[in-house]
């Protein structure tokens, strides 16, 4: 399915979401969400084993909501099973990578005028019970990006030692950057206002691993951004694409996004 991207012009103009004096607990605790806005996003690539419980237990936590599901070129039923679960489906026509799939799902809500995505992977980890949570301070407009954290809330799995020193360093990477505490730089789940997904829908998005990257580039382009304590589980299937020789390669890749990042701070002003 081919999108075409709005006007970069015309949306990067958008303003920014007006401020809210409620809290993000205070309205996840007042009710039901306001989900006629919201895009789920699922991105996955051969999730055949684990996407029907993962949408399974999200329509119980978001019923109603819309949920577009990523085919990132997969090799086995996930698009079929996709759309048995009643999830609308692209299909890309070659592997783009966890963060182009992503990227798509961008591109399909600023298509079809949505104002929140919340950011779920296909793998089980995220727990859709955080949901509300997650998204509540993107649509009271206290924030534009509500970023999970596992070390806020629980993991509720064991985080290898290596992996767990690796996002700490990167933690105090991207809070030394962005001037702002982060603990969990790593962390895919998440929920985005209107203009982060305008901004991330064109060329401001990594095709691989967007992690530590993506949210010091948030912060230098100007937005608001919050962690949220969330719950993450084990993955119901599949492997981490931090894994084994992966780790090596997203280690060295992400310091050199990352100075790239710094280095086209001046433009990322200019550009929101």
């Amino acid at each position: 399915m081919t999108l075409s991207p709005a006007d970069p012009a015309r949306s990067s103009a958008l303003p920014a979401p007006p401020a809210a004096p409620a809290s993000a607990m205070a309205q996840a605790a007042r009710g039901p969400i306001a989900l006629d806005r919201v895009l789920v996003v699922v991105p996955a690539h051969d999730e055949e084993a684990s996407l029907p419980s993962t949408l399974s237990d999200l329509r119980a936590q978001l019923p109603g909501a819309a949920v577009v599901v990523i085919d990132d070129c997969s090799a086995d039923r996930t698009a079929e099973l996709a759309a048995r679960a009643g999830a609308a489906v692209v299909t890309l026509p070659c592997n783009l990578g966890y963060g182009g799939a992503v990227q798509a799902g961008f591109k399909y809500a600023l298509a079809r005028g949505y104002q929140v995505v919340l950011q779920l992977d296909a793998d089980g980890q995220h727990d859709p019970a955080s949901a509300v949570a997650l998204l509540a301070p993107v649509l009271s407009g206290e924030v534009e990006v509500a970023i999970g954290s596992r070390f806020l809330g629980q993991a509720r799995y064991p985080i290898p030692v290596l992996r767990r020193l690796g996002m700490r360093v990167f933690a105090r990477i991207v809070s030394f950057v962005a001037r702002q505490r982060f603990s969990d730089p790593t962390s895919g789940y998440q929920a985005l206002g209107a203009r982060a997904i305008a901004f991330f829908a064109h060329d401001n998005y990594p095709s691989d691993f967007p992690d530590a990257d993506t949210i010091i580039l948030l912060a230098l382009a100007g937005f608001r951004v919050r962690e949220v304590p969330v719950v993450m589980r084990a993955r119901s299937a599949g492997s981490s694409m931090h894994s084994n020789l992966k780790a090596v390669y997203y280690v060295s890749k992400m310091f050199l996004s990352i100075t790239m990042v710094m280095l086209r701070r001046r433009m990322l002003r200019a550009r929101t």
